[in-house]
């Protein structure tokens, strides 16, 4: 009700301007312990995935929290998992601004924001700050100016880094806003990413006496030939679970709005019907053995519903976020059980 007021006055500025003021004005009410008393107690709907113990089916996506900032903040709207990231090696600015864009009249937005983030280094600092006890996902990619040839490079410094501190680790190479990113998801690429971090799973699994589930998020831009090879891969290297999916190229259904011309990844409403049928696909192909995680133009109840009944374990949210505020969460929390 808070946020349906306050709205308007957000989508008055900027997009990455509301983005930072909301996340500080987060911060402020969980500073001053106005937090639970606005946005109540976390729904307990507990399912056990990856043998880690969810408290609900919904979570935040990566990219609202690239750096861990406002975790416990976050965490108060009621969540029951958070993932932040994308988080790469080294420090970087991302792309030149303006890079976010809202399409309104969709409930959509675009961005090409870069992996913009202050490095691992600096997001594990501010992990340990936090006082969360919830799982806690870390989202990790390459930096952009790293060569494709060494990318898996970059993906076991992230993974080495945030082993300890994380629940699950996501590998990130679907983001369509560093050149070259999907490249990895093709065959030979994936091999090689694949059996290089699961085994570096292993060894760690082994040196901190503790099983961290490793996941891939893939894009919904894929044909089902592509997908197929994906999702046999994740079988063959007994991949913890995938996250479908990251944002798309595609702007079908928005062509004729302001900003559908941006460069960027859409996200909201126009991508619900596709990711649920890469979810769907999936799902036909792992047979239980690998949980899906489904994200992608979750604005509602029914949204969540329809992509769990596609197959999906979980679910997260960004943009719906963004359109329907904390209630939100409060409602897919409480009706997907």
């Amino acid at each position: 009700m808070i946020y349906t007021a306050f709205r308007p006055l957000l989508f008055k500025l900027p997009p990455e301007t509301a983005h930072y003021l909301t996340l500080h004005a987060l911060k402020t009410l969980y500073t001053i312990k106005l937090d639970r008393l606005i946005f109540g107690q976390t729904t307990q709907s507990p399912r056990t995935v990856m043998g880690l113990n969810f408290p609900n089916v919904v979570g935040l996506a990566a990219g609202m929290d690239k750096n861990g900032q406002y975790i416990d903040s976050l965490a108060a709207l009621g969540f029951g998992f958070i993932e932040v990231g994308t988080v790469t090696p080294r420090p970087q600015a991302g792309n030149p601004k303006p890079r976010l864009f809202r399409l309104p009249t969709a409930q959509a937005i675009i961005n090409r924001m870069g992996f913009n983030n202050q490095g691992v280094d600096q997001l594990l600092k501010n992990v340990q700050k936090a006082h969360f006890n919830g799982i806690l996902g870390i989202n990790i990619g390459k930096n952009f100016d790293t060569p494709l040839n060494k990318a898996v490079e970059d993906y076991l410094i992230g993974l080495h880094k945030v082993y300890n501190y994380a629940d699950y680790v996501t590998i990130n190479i679907s983001s369509p806003n560093t050149p070259g990113l999907r490249q990895l998801q093709q065959a030979e690429e994936l091999d090689h990413l694949l059996k290089t971090l699961k085994q570096a799973q292993q060894e760690l699994a082994k040196q901190h006496n503790k099983y961290v589930p490793l996941l891939l998020k893939i894009a919904p831009d894929l044909t089902e030939a592509e997908l197929k090879t994906i999702a046999n891969k994740l079988l063959t290297y007994n991949i913890d679970g995938v996250i479908a999916t990251n944002t798309t190229l595609s702007r079908v259904g928005v062509e004729t709005l302001a900003n559908a011309d941006e460069k960027g990844g859409l996200s909201g409403a126009p991508l619900s019907q596709c990711s649920t049928k890469v979810v769907q696909q999936l799902s036909a192909i792992l047979q239980g053995k690998i949980p899906i995680i489904a994200a992608g133009g979750v604005m509602s109840v029914a949204d969540a519903q329809e992509k769990i009944q596609a197959g999906a374990s979980l679910v997260q949210i960004y943009t719906g976020l963004i359109y329907r505020g904390p209630a939100l969460v409060k409602e897919i929390s409480q009706n997907c059980t």
